[in-house]
């Protein structure tokens, strides 16, 4: 027998729950359908923890207008639910003079953003906040922070639930069809289902362009290319701390550089770096590093030898080829792609995290 359901929102990581949580929230009855056992198995729980500040990203871009209006959503959606989370700051360095311009037009880039806070200081000053660290100039990003993800989605889950919305693990999005009555979809699991639904919501993250392909009268033209880009992280394995703060070099094309984080703990890692894959494979290669090492001792050349040690990885889903410069997030409605009551999100990687709650307010002003 075919249920009927309004809302079925397809991911239970950090911004599929947002958006449950959302929808809920304004009255809809929602259903979140999620093929692993637990919330945000992957992409959601395999990052920095860090709650940008919105910097880097083009201006007028989703990843910039969500970041910034995310970011403070975010502070006071933790404080008022009491989960961990911290102002560190953030020094983004420039190690030689070469580097100097490009600070500047970072410091302008974050300006043009709505980031109007960061503060240019020289080395002496970076060098009496974070004494291991060598740079000729940095900027200082108090907005800059981390965060409990994992706390943050038990209080998404936890809230969308309060609200009627329910949670099906093993549950996977097996087949859909466009039709004049809604969606039709064949839900794979320990319980088998075919539900009709009015809305519904791809945040299947890795796997978003997989599910949108198993949607039948979704035309194939308007789902983008997809590409795993792996980044591993290595710990201290000797010493104590070296930085209180979020060190952060100049971004490469691909991301923001083998950066340092420290979690709420006061432990340190190092990551991530940038490693295409074709499948999804999450071990950590100890020899990559010998590539960390280079890289974290041009702004922290105090780093032991046989100091690091492998943590863990993260995949982010990418929609640029490796020689492509980054692209945006994309999110499709029916306007682009003719479907009613269907809302697309692809490349949803960093900052998705800290803009989860304003990509939530806009899928739900999108379906109102």
């Amino acid at each position: 027998m075919t249920e009927r359901a309004d809302c079925v929102v397809v991911g239970a990581g950090v911004v599929g729950l947002a958006i449950a949580r959302a929808l809920a929230r304004a009255g809809r009855e929602v259903i979140v359908l999620e093929a692993a056992e637990a919330i945000g198995t992957e992409t959601s729980s395999r990052n920095s923890e860090v709650i940008h500040a919105g910097i880097y990203y083009p201006t007028g871009s989703l990843k910039a207008r969500f970041c910034v209006a995310g970011r403070e959503a975010l502070y006071r959606f933790c404080a008022d639910h009491g989960i961990a989370h911290k102002r560190v700051t953030k020094l983004i360095v420039a190690t030689d003079e070469a580097q100097m311009p490009g600070l500047e037009k970072i410091r302008r880039q974050a300006e043009a953003n709505g980031v109007t806070d960061l503060q240019r200081i020289g080395a002496n000053h970076a060098r009496a906040m974070e004494p291991e660290l060598v740079c000729v100039a940095a900027l200082l990003s108090p907005a800059t922070g981390i965060v409990d993800s994992h706390g943050v989605m038990l209080a998404f889950h936890g809230d969308a639930e309060e609200h009627g919305a329910m949670i099906a693990f093993h549950s996977r999005l097996a087949a859909g069809t466009v039709g004049e009555d809604g969606i039709r979809i064949t839900v794979d699991g320990a319980e088998p289902m075919e539900l009709i639904c009015r809305t519904l919501v791809n945040c299947g993250g890795l796997h978003a362009q997989d599910i949108a392909r198993r949607l039948a009268g979704l035309p194939p033209h308007t789902i983008p290319p997809r590409y795993f880009a792996k980044g591993n992280y290595y710990s201290l394995a000797v010493g104590k701390p070296p930085f209180q703060r979020l060190i952060y070099p100049m971004p490469d094309a691909a991301g923001l550089g083998v950066h340092i984080t420290v979690d709420l703990a006061g432990r340190v890692r190092f990551g991530p770096d940038v490693e295409w894959i074709d499948e999804l494979n999450y071990d950590v290669d100890p020899r990559r590093a010998d590539s960390f090492y280079q890289a974290i001792r041009r702004y922290y050349p105090g780093l032991p030898d046989g100091s690091l040690q492998p943590a863990y990885a993260g995949i982010r889903p990418k929609l640029q080829a490796p020689s492509e410069p980054a692209k945006d997030f994309v999110i499709h409605g029916p306007r682009e792609h003719g479907v009613p009551g269907l809302i697309n999100l692809y490349g949803i990687e960093s900052p998705g995290l800290t803009a989860s709650l304003a990509i939530a307010d806009h899928v739900a002003d999108l379906l109102r």
